[in-house]
Parts: structure tokens; sequence; C-alpha cells
């Protein structure tokens, strides 16, 4: 093969032919650097009949500079790059750089210097120092990875290098992780969870693609049940991906994997430094890395003989990516198993009803647990009707809610309130002249964090500090909190129940798996009595004390005519519901609401929720909505509003007329600025008999936009902001 078709990771350049020169080997797979003008750029080799180009003569063609040391991606690797690209109608250079997430493991074996403290002490002790010191206990990292850890400048701490208090550590990139042993521990299954786990193994061990969907109650011992599997593909010398959708629930299954086969598996997710990332991708391409859990962007990585994929929290929206390459982990898990020709398992308590669907038309085969490990019981469920119970003046929490904590107290029991909203209040204004504070790059209000004394937009991170007069009139102590959020109704606790231990759990407090390590250890040691979060702890912990869950505002969720909304709210009140008496103490759930009539709540209330997802079901079929129908966005962007609404309706002009398709707008998008940029929004409604990406892709190659415009394309979107 004198001549290869390349694909290059810019999305602008399209496929690219170059010449190999004579002693270089490539197949279809291999990463090379390519060059590109005077600059090297890499690029894999791809099939030619599987990516169209434009054929170049042969004396024109320029010559591969390198073939980079890593092994090529598979044939099941790249059939997946296309079909995501395809199907999600992203530029497949997109997708194929997340399959190559890590730079420095393309660049062969390599030693790197890290640095740790020694024990010794500076000269001069400034307070820079010190608290860098503090930071760094038990660290080990290069110098600028330590620099971030610490929040000081890499200048510091070279001036702790020089004073011999950071000393120099060779490390060896690529050295190899403890081997997880499939028989380490035995761990007794109920008859249920045996029965599961046989069916799982047998598929492990048939090496056929086989979508299981395990639908288990909370505390069913799903994890259990999907580890026998695991030690299965481990004896058979097999890869297994394990999917979990945040990273704070990683160090809870690190504990438990631990516990099962002697060694904790591979970490893949954001927070990884890039030594870290560089090793485990480089383990995971050669074979050696047995078992990797990761967030969605594991899906991509190279494995070598992947054997299983575990999707825990399956129905979890964050799957869903929702910049970039707009995927859903769920989905993608599904076709890498049917390419790599293995088996997938999707476990959740509150499953999708698209994964119901596809379970009810025989496409997955469904695994029941329908009752918890052990003889532990379901929780109580009841509701408070809010407009009958009606909290004091200035409070968010009834008091049978209240009196339910203070006899958990009394007990030595543990509870948790659970509110989806982040910071002390959503909403902060003037009293004097009705000034609220917003977001200058998103229409979005400022929510007040109080622990933090700041005010910070969840859309794009602007922060400032809470100011003590009114930007706007002036006036001193004016500024008033509208609504509550976990930091207010944690004050409340504290001040209506003061002996009690409270605990703010969000992803602000919980943003890396060592303090998310610490939580769980305090809550673990009965350091904590009441548990306040978000849809953080609604899933994957497992408290045996806690026994009370508190839902503060069930019809939170149900706002803003999302079309998942009623489905949405029945999955993490459901799942938050599940955290109550998962130990031998009976559990209640009380939920707040001011609707207590609406289907979902009451569906929860009567723990039916067959009927739930019997109604919802008919009415997504009556709306044409998923899984029934197909729902795509098209979003226009741009810095300047008119730029973005003259690129719409310009797009607008060209809409294809389609049988079964049904195109609504443009229109201002429900978050009309955000992150800077004025967006425009297009929804597509079509049946499924419709092939909807060709739609799209023949409908968006009727226009050019200027160069300040961006079009985005989310297929199946799950957020409609």
């Amino acid at each position: 093969m004198n001549r290869v078709r390349c694909l290059v990771l810019n999305a602008a350049l399209g496929p690219l032919d170059y010449r190999v020169p004579d002693g270089m080997e490539v197949e279809p797979g291999s990463v090379v650097e390519c060059p590109l003008g005077p600059r090297t750029v890499i690029g894999i080799v791809w099939e030619a009949e599987r990516l169209p180009g434009t054929e170049v003569p042969a004396e024109k063609l320029r010559p591969l500079r390198d073939v980079l040391p890593v092994p090529p991606l598979s044939a099941p690797l790249r059939r997946l790059i296309e079909w995501t690209a395809d199907y999600y109608v992203a530029s497949m250079a997109g997708v194929a750089r997340m399959a190559l997430s890590s730079g420095g493991a393309l660049k062969g074996p390599a030693t790197m210097t890290e640095y740790r403290l020694t024990g010794g002490m500076p000269e001069r002790l400034t307070p820079q120092r010190l608290a860098a010191m503090e930071a760094l206990e038990g660290e080990q990292a290069n110098i600028r990875e330590l620099a971030g850890l610490a929040g000081v400048s890499e200048g510091v701490l070279r001036g702790l290098v020089n004073q011999g208090v950071l000393e120099p550590v060779e490390v060896d990139c690529d050295r190899p992780y403890d081997e997880a042993r499939p028989d380490f521990a035995h761990v007794e299954l109920s008859p249920q969870q045996a029965e599961a786990s046989a069916t799982f193994a047998e598929a492990v061990r048939k090496g056929e693609f086989a979508p299981f969907l395990l639908d288990g109650v909370t505390g069913s011992g799903k994890t259990e049940t999907y580890f026998e599997p695991v030690a299965e593909a481990l004896r058979m010398g097999r890869q297994v991906l394990v999917l979990l959708p945040e990273i704070a629930l990683t160090e809870n299954f690190l504990h438990r994997f631990e516990e099962r086969f002697g060694a904790a598996p591979v970490l893949w997710h954001s927070s990884l430094k890039s030594t870290e990332r560089r090793r485990a991708y480089r383990a995971v391409a050669s074979g050696s890395a047995q078992v990797v859990v990761g967030a969605r962007s594991a899906l991509f990585l190279p494995f070598r003989k992947l054997g299983l994929i575990v999707v825990d929290e399956a129905h979890e929206v964050s799957f869903k990516q929702e910049d970039g390459v707009r995927y859903n982990a769920r989905d993608v898990a599904v076709m890498r198993a049917h390419f790599e020709k293995v088996p997938v398992v999707l476990a959740s308590a509150t499953p999708a009803l698209e994964s119901l669907q596809m379970a009810e038309s025989g496409i997955y085969t469904k695994i029941d647990l329908p009752s918890r490990f052990g003889g532990a019981e379901l929780p109580a469920i009841d509701t408070i009707d809010l407009t009958q119970e009606k909290p004091p003046h200035g409070m968010w929490l009834a008091q049978r809610l209240v009196d339910g904590i203070e006899e958990r107290l009394a007990r030595g029991e543990q509870s948790l309130l659970f509110l989806n909203r982040r910071g002390y209040a959503p909403l902060t204004l003037c009293r004097n002249c009705g000034f609220r504070f917003q977001c200058p790059n998103c229409s979005a209000w400022l929510v007040e964090h109080r622990f933090s004394r700041r005010l910070a937009c969840h859309h794009c991170g602007h922060e400032t500090p809470s100011p003590n007069a009114c930007p706007e009139c002036g006036e001193p102590d004016c500024l008033v909190a509208c609504g509550p959020g976990v930091e207010r109704i944690a004050d409340e606790v504290a001040e209506r129940l003061p002996d009690a231990r409270v605990f703010v759990a969000t992803s602000d407090t919980l943003n890396s798996p060592g303090k998310a390590a610490e939580f769980i250890a305090l809550v673990g040691a009965g350091e904590i009595d009441v548990i306040v979060g978000t849809q953080l702890v609604t899933k994957g912990f497992h408290f045996p004390e806690l026994t009370l869950v508190g839902v503060v505002d069930a019809d939170l969720g149900l706002e803003g005519g999302d079309l998942r909304a009623g489905e949405r709210t029945y999955q993490q009140v459901a799942q938050v519901a599940g955290r109550a008496g998962r130990g031998s103490k009976p559990g209640e759930v009380l939920i707040q609401t001011r609707h207590p009539e609406a289907s979902v709540i009451a569906a929860l209330a009567a723990g039916d929720r067959d009927a739930f997802y019997s109604a919802e079901t008919e009415g997504r079929r009556h709306a044409g909505a998923p899984p029934f129908g197909r729902w795509a966005a098209i979003i226009i962007s741009s810095e300047d509003d008119a730029e973005a609404r003259e690129a719409a309706n310009r797009l607008g002009a060209f809409r294809p007329q389609v049988d079964d398709c049904q195109i609504l707008g443009p229109a201002p998008a429900p978050m009309a600025l955000l992150r800077g940029r004025y967006r425009y929004r297009f929804l597509i409604n079509s049946r499924r008999s419709v092939q909807l990406q060709d739609v799209i892709r023949g409908w968006l190659r009727q226009v050019d936009h200027p160069p300040g415009v961006r079009v985005a394309v989310d297929v199946d979107p799950y957020s409609f902001v």
C-alpha cells in the first residue's frame, strides 16, 4: 500500500491522500503524522472506500512523516466513529478526536519527572509556601499540576525545589496497574441475582452482541449482579468497560470493586492528570487495562480485546453530552457493543422510557430484580401537601418533615433532604429599586452562594463577589434572596434543629473523587446527621443508617415544559427515595408538593411505577415524541444578535418540505444568550420512517454562513434551553 487516505483531526479539511514512503508500514487505523503546508498534523489511516474524497494524482501526493507508536484503532472502533458521526450529524474528525484523547499517549514509551514533598522546611516560610506545602501533602505530580492543586504559581514551587522541600522522582509513564483477580472474594448472591448474573456470564462466554436491560429496584444489588460477568470476562482475558454518570460516584464504586477483585480498576474521567490519562490510555490500547471505570468519554478508548460493557444508572441525563459532539453515551455504548460483538448491560432502577420500549419490542433482553437484597424493605412513601401543611413564614420545610428529622436525631439515625438547586437562592433582587442580578453572558439570573460569598451563573461559570449594596441604586442592606437553594435549606435545618450536624452535598462541595470519599467516610462514621443535597446524592450511595428522605420541592422539575420533565422528575425522586431504609431499619420518604394530584407525584406516592410509565408512554405516542417519533434541534449562534437572527432566517428560507416531518422555528432559544452567544433554534419532529439525518445534512449544505456563525445539531435532544 503506497497510497493511503487519512482522516485528519480538522473537520474543515475533509479526508486527505498521502504517499507511504518506502520502508514505512501502515494499515487502516494507524495513527500517523501528516504534512499540511508547513505544519504536521495527526491523522488516522482509513479505508478509502469508506471515506469518500477527491482523488489526487500520484505525483502530487506528499509522503507521510511518521507512524506514531500506538496500536492502530481497531475496525470496530472505526465503525463506531463512522456511526456516531452519521447518527448525530457530526464531523468524523470531531468524533475521532475523542478516540485520540491523550496527546501524550501518542508519543510512545517514556519516563517523566514528578515532584513530592521531602518533609524538609524552606529557609524562609512565607504564607504562600506554607499553604502550598499543606495542600501538597501526599501528592505527586509535575510542577504545573502541583501548582494547580496548591493554587500557587509555578515559581513558588520551583523555589521549594531549590530549597529541597520538593524532590524530583523519575516515573515510568507506562507502569502496569495492579491485577484484578476474578476469584479474590466470594459474594453471596440472592437467587434472583444469581440467575441474572449467570445469564450475563453466559453471554460473555458466547462472545456475541447481546443487549440487556437490568431493571432492579434501588438496593436490589445490581452492582454485585454485574460483577459476576465482569469476573467471567477477566477469566477469559477480556477487557471490561463500566460507565458511571458522575465522577463523585467513582469513589464508592472503587471501594466495592476493590473488595470484590482485590485491586482498583483503571479510572478515566476529566479530573485525571495528564500523566494519569496517558498511562490509562496506553494500558487500554495494549490490553493490560483489565477493567476501566469512567465517564462517557471512556466509550471511545481504543480497547484491544473488549469483552463486556456495563452502563450503570443508564437512565441518567448526564450521559448526554451537551456540547461538541452531542451524543448519548447510553446509546453509543449499545452500538459499541454491537460493533465489538460483546454483551452490554444497561443497569437502572428507573430505566429510560426508550430503554423500556426496546425491551418491550424484544430488542433488549429485560432482567428484573424486583426486591431489595438481604430482606431490606422498600421505604414507605407519603406526600405533604404544601397548600394544606404550610411551612412557617420564611421557612421551606413543613413541620411534619422537621418532626421526622428530629425523631431520627433522637434515634441516632440519618436524614437526607433533596432539592435539585445549588447555592443559597436562585434569584437576588433589590427591595428598594427591584434590580435583579443577571449574568452578563447568559439569559439567566445569578445564583447566590452564601458559603463562598459569591453570585454565580450555573451556565457559563461567571462569578462576582456578593455586594453589600445594590449596584443600581446604591442602597445598602437591601438585597433579598428569593427562593431556596440547598444552602438555604441547610441554614433552616441548623436554625430549627441546632444540634443537627448538617452537610451540603452538591457538585460544589463534592467536586473531586477525594472529597466524595471524605463525605462517604463521614456519613459511614455517623458524623453527619442531615445531608442536604442535589441530584448528585440521588444515586449510587449506600448509607445503612439513613432512614428518612425528604423531597423539599417535588414540583421543581415539572416546570419549563420539557419533553421529559415528568419522566425526569419520577426518576430523580424515585432514586433519592431509594436511599432510605437500605439497611435493617425501615425507611420513610416524605414528598413536599403543591400538586399531589399530578400523575408523577401520585404514582410516586402509590409506588406504582408501571402506571406512570404506561401513561407517559401513551403521552409520548400521541405527541410523536421519542421513542415513537424523532426530535432534533438546530441551534444557530453568534456573538452578534443581528447576525445570528439573519443566519437563522436565511436557513429557514431553505427549509425542506418532507412528508411526516415538521420543522418549527426559527425562534429565539429559551436560553437566548448563552456564554456570550445569541442563539436561535429550529425544532424538528418526524416519524421514525423519515431519514432525519439525511434531511438535516441536505438542508444545511444549501446555506453558507459567515465565520462568526456557528451551527450545532442536536439529535435526540435532552436539554431544550
